[in-house]
């Protein structure tokens, strides 16, 4: 993926939620669920992780569990700063625009 290329809400949601710790699928999804009331689906949850994989964002740690873990990976954190801060900019314009700040 380019450095300008955005992803989807579920996909930010799962390395928001892989930067706490590492996490297999249903873990992921009860994270963001408990965290962001957001429910996520299956099909919707393992396309995303196979595009952060693809994109080199997360990776899937050895286990002997049928669970696979992932871990985001150093190229994941510095996407998912640079989309956070992005976010952060939109806010801000947005707060200031309304009056609230």
């Amino acid at each position: 993926m380019g450095k300008k290329s955005r992803l989807s809400e579920p996909s930010l949601l799962i390395l928001i939620s892989l930067a706490e710790k590492n996490r297999h699928g249903y873990a992921i999804m009860e994270d963001i669920e408990e965290n962001y009331d957001f429910k996520i689906g299956p099909g919707t949850l393992y396309g995303a992780i196979s595009r952060l994989e693809k994109a080199g964002y997360i990776s899937v740690l050895e286990t002997e569990d049928r669970k696979k873990p992932y871990k985001m990976t150093e190229a994941g954190q510095v996407y998912l700063t640079e989309q956070i801060r992005e976010m952060q900019k939109v806010t801000s314009l947005g707060m200031t625009r309304l009056g609230l700040i």
